[in-house]
């Protein structure tokens, strides 16, 4: 069972958007406004040496973080909701083919589908799952399927209380309060046992992750014996032999990007299985399902382009609009081979 995360990780080529590079950075007293609050650091220079005020700024940072990624989904669920219904997240399309609207939705469904049979969860209802966590529930949409289809019991974590209060209300409007249940609780600090999951899901959440080592550990820590994870997150492109890191223009294009969106550090795939080999997990496998969501983000301009999605975008405030004026980055991403659109899965082992 892994309880702790290795003293040491693979080099990763994720890029930092909201770190100091150096550790010998010293700053005096601050405070920075987030939302309709305030927060504060102050360090003392004389008396904390540059590992510590390191540490310190990174803590702070990931606060900040923190807030801001609850703020923009307290402010933009409904929206999204409104308009694409309880699943936030891409959709699965066949390559090529014609897609019409009112596709969209079951193109959703189809990702979870597909999400299961790559990760190999058995059809077996004897081998179903009896337990599972959704790491980044937003309104819970792939829980309360998952508790359908396998009649399990689930939980769901999000730091957007906003999502956590819809998602267990539309759990009691479906009948399933008795069997899935969400919370806010932070991905990177569990508020589980070890082993307790047979099937630990993440779907689109870890591209919000600063720390992608402890995001993983605790995935790892959580899943039972036996147990499969399954990670599906945006990504940039793995690096060749010989790079050393992403060219200019792609580091801005994600930069710009995360100012949008509220992420911090983009890893590869090959960053991924890196991390979940370092906690020795097993039947480790991935995709590169991009050509396969190409169809959703032009869609959702689409739909905010119409009236009832203008109408939406100005009443949900700011930080919903500008991440909708930042989806055509997105398309320029997955256009240019910069993002992929990855599905991660592995297994604990017995």
């Amino acid at each position: 069972m892994v309880t702790t995360m290795s003293a040491t990780f693979p080099q990763m080529s994720c890029i930092h958007t909201f770190r100091t590079q150096s550790p010998l950075v010293r700053f005096k007293s601050t405070r920075n406004r987030v939302g309709s609050g305030s927060w504060s650091i102050r360090v003392s220079p004389a008396s904390t040496g540059p590992g510590e005020i390191a540490l310190a700024q990174h803590r702070s940072e990931d606060k900040q973080l923190q807030m801001g990624i609850a703020e923009f989904y307290d402010e933009s669920s409904g929206v999204w909701e409104d308009i694409w219904g309880e699943h936030m997240h891409h959709g699965f399309y066949n390559q090529d083919s014609t897609v019409s609207v009112s596709d969209h939705r079951a193109a959703q469904i189809r990702m979870i589908e597909e999400s299961l049979r790559f990760a190999g969860v058995s059809e077996d209802p004897r081998k179903w799952p009896k337990s599972i966590v959704d790491v980044g529930c937003g309104i819970g949409g792939s829980s309360r399927y998952l508790v359908k289809k396998f009649g399990a019991k689930s939980v769901g974590i999000t730091l957007s209380p906003v999502q956590a209060h819809r998602a267990n209300a539309l759990a009691a409007a479906q009948g399933l309060a008795h069997k899935v249940s969400f919370r806010v609780a932070d991905a990177l600090e569990q508020p589980f046992p070890d082993g307790q999951f047979d099937l630990v899901w993440s779907m689109e959440s870890g591209e919000h992750m600063p720390n992608k080592a402890k995001f993983v550990g605790e995935l790892a820590r959580v899943a039972a014996p036996g147990g499969t994870i399954i990670i599906v997150t945006w990504c940039h492109r793995d690096l060749g032999p010989t790079e050393k890191s992403l060219h200019p223009w792609e580091e801005d294009l994600l930069k710009r990007i995360c100012d949008a969106f509220y992420l911090p550090a983009w890893c590869s795939t090959a960053d991924y299985i890196k991390l979940l080999e370092s906690f020795s997990l097993q039947d480790i496998k991935s995709a590169d399902w991009s050509p396969h969501v190409a169809p959703f983000w032009p869609a959702v301009i689409r739909s905010a382009l119409t009236w009832k999605g203008l109408t939406s975008l100005l009443r949900s405030g700011l930080k919903t609009t500008r991440g909708a004026l930042a989806m055509p980055l997105m398309i320029e991403g997955y256009k240019k081979g910069l993002i992929k659109f990855a599905i991660i899965a592995c297994r604990k082992p017995e």
